[in-house]
């Protein structure tokens, strides 16, 4: 796929030359509104301030207004706001300062959406340990911005390198009918904020993917339901009306730039051996084949045409998994034989742009060598343009053999809690596996594990991450799988009795990471402690840190500065400093 270039604003941390100063994590947000107004200059301040800079000239080409400088001893300067979103605009140039104004959002580089709002990045935010939080994070122990950063002379406790390794494209959640249907127990304005909880740039996570169900997944509402119930009945997505549909133009109306995805979890009934929604195997005729193929090609027509686009297709969720709810399975030259020969010529014939992935796989007993199996023949490769590898597949990425040209998706996150054994926490995380819950715990232990397991995936080398259920109820049992009950963790949760939202511990890891980490950044190495770090396009360095253990002040070695704070006790920290 055409990786999104993202051009954000950045909190620029220019340490002067007295022997201490302390750095402000409190920081306001402030957004190009695409309509390529002039730039904002920065204001006069103390002695010597400059005066307002000059204004971006909006439209095809626009520049952004270049912000000016505080004087000697004056406050920072404005924020430039950027130009607007027509073909070429370039990135505003921020105001300078002890903490100067961040640069302003530049134009896209096309006239259709451009590149992606970023808000200023916060210096410092720390999450502490403790329950879920209502909206308004009153009272909230996670997502605090009080903290400080200070210019330290110490020896560093952690060091971000310039070792630079994958380009990482952006997080993402699954959209279910699940997720709406208990959205709309919310009011209408509780329903929009908890859409821009997830998808807004400066008030949320920032997710710039989406996945879609083609047809019944594990958490549609029954009953099942498949796109064409019949070889002879016509192709249609009426019943994504429903649900589906207005909650991806929900999302949309949060956030014009997420990427939308597709994946049946099973193919309509009568294209499989036991003519059933859930389990069974794919029909090995080249009549069905074909159907299927035709059958994921409409899928694609018709939501673009409802003016949803799908960048890609994964042809199976979880190939070698047959459960109690819609699942199929697959072998490895059956899945080589559809791509390279069904639906790579139907996408071609049809003039269909939306790439092919050879996902999702979770199965680490099978799906690796179906992967491989498929990878290993010449015509289905030349189709492929990426790998989708379900949370089941962690402990195998690394033999998987996999092409670092094509793009690597984790394309579900693990969603805790779990009703079968052999479950183990990774390394670093404190406690253990507990047994079955319901309802769903949605705690801390769980959010400290979520951190271990994105850290892990992304250590490993994906170029994108999932969640798995971005909103569910405060129970979390999904309709469909009557025979094994599983009360499933989300990032939000809605009390159905008193219509309540909440947001979870896990919420608060993916933000850590997904707010401030842009599109097209690219991940450093980092020696000490347990952290990870991102270069963003516009030269500022992402870091987040996990503390396992009691509070403590730690000093960070980043982008030539070093700079101290106090990571609180089995807590999270995020540090943004500019280039």
């Amino acid at each position: 796929m055409t990786q999104r270039s993202a051009v954000g604003s950045v909190v620029a941390l220019l340490f002067a030359t007295l022997p201490s100063i302390t750095l402000s994590a409190g920081c306001s947000s402030t957004l190009d509104d695409g309509n390529g107004g002039d730039g904002v200059g920065g204001t006069p301040s103390g002695a010597g301030g400059l005066t307002t800079g000059a204004g971006g000239q909006a439209g095809v080409g626009g520049q952004a207004g270049a912000g000016g400088q505080a004087g000697a001893g004056g406050a920072p300067g404005g924020v430039g706001a950027g130009g607007g979103g027509g073909p070429g605009g370039t990135t505003g140039s921020g105001g300078a300062g002890n903490i100067g104004g961040g640069q302003g959002a530049g134009g896209g580089p096309s006239g259709t959406g451009g590149a992606p709002v970023v808000a200023e990045r916060s210096p410092l935010v720390t999450s502490s340990q403790g329950s879920g939080c209502a909206p308004s994070l009153e009272g909230c122990s996670y997502w605090k911005t009080d903290g400080t950063l200070t210019e330290s002379t110490a020896n560093a406790d952690i060091t971000v390198t310039s070792t630079e390794r994958q380009t990482f494209t952006g997080f993402g959640g699954s959209f279910n009918e699940e997720g709406w249907q208990v959205l709309l127990q919310l009011t209408e304005a509780e329903r929009e904020k908890a859409l821009a909880l997830l998808f807004d740039a400066a008030d949320g996570v920032k997710f710039v993917y989406g996945r879609i169900p083609i047809g019944a997944s594990d958490y549609a509402v029954a009953p099942r339901y498949s796109l064409q119930e019949s070889a002879s009945a016509p192709f249609s997505i009426e019943r994504d009306h429903e649900l589906l549909i207005p909650y991806i133009r929900a999302a949309q109306q949060a956030s014009s730039n997420i990427t939308f995805w597709g994946s049946p979890w099973s193919p309509p009934p009568w294209m499989k051996t036991n003519n059933d929604y859930d389990g069974g195997n794919m029909k090995n005729e080249p009549a069905v084949l074909e159907a299927f193929a035709e059958y994921l090609a409409n899928f694609v027509e018709a939501y673009g045409a409802e003016g949803i686009p799908i960048a890609a297709i994964h042809p199976q969720n979880e190939p070698g998994f047959q459960q109690s709810y819609p699942s199929c399975g697959w072998s490895g030259s059956q899945m080589a034989d559809f791509i390279g020969n069904y639906l790579g010529e139907e996408f071609a014939n049809r003039g269909i742009t939306a790439d092919i992935f050879i996902g999702t796989m979770s199965n680490s007993s099978s799906d690796g060598a179906l992967l491989q199996t498929v990878m290993n023949d010449a015509k289905a490769k030349s189709y492929i343009k990426g790998y989708g590898l379900q949370w089941g597949m962690l402990s195998t990425i690394g033999s998987l053999g996999l092409d670092a040209s094509l793009e690597i998706w984790q394309t579900e996150h693990k969603c805790g809690n779990y009703p079968f054994g052999g479950q183990s926490l990774p390394s670093g995380i404190p406690g253990s596996i507990a047994g079955h819950k319901n309802p769903a715990p949605n705690d801390h232990a769980y959010a400290e594990e979520s951190w271990g397991l994105i850290r892990e995936w992304i250590k490993a080398g994906v170029t994108s991450y999932s969640s798995w259920n971005m909103v569910l109820d405060s129970v979390g049992v999904g309709e469909i799988d009557t025979t094994r009950i599983w009360a499933q963790n989300a990032l939000l949760t809605v009390n159905l009795q008193n219509k309540t939202l909440n947001l979870t511990p896990t919420y608060f890891v993916f933000r850590h990471i997904s707010q401030y980490v842009d599109p097209g950044a690219k991940r450093l190495d980092v020696t000490g402690g347990d952290a990870f770090a991102f270069r963003n396009l516009d030269g500022s360095i992402t870091t987040v840190l996990y503390n396992s253990g009691a509070a403590k002040d730690v000093t960070l070695a980043v982008n030539g500065k070093k700079v101290g704070f106090n990571l609180p006790s089995r807590g999270w920290a995020t540090v943004n400093v500019g280039p």
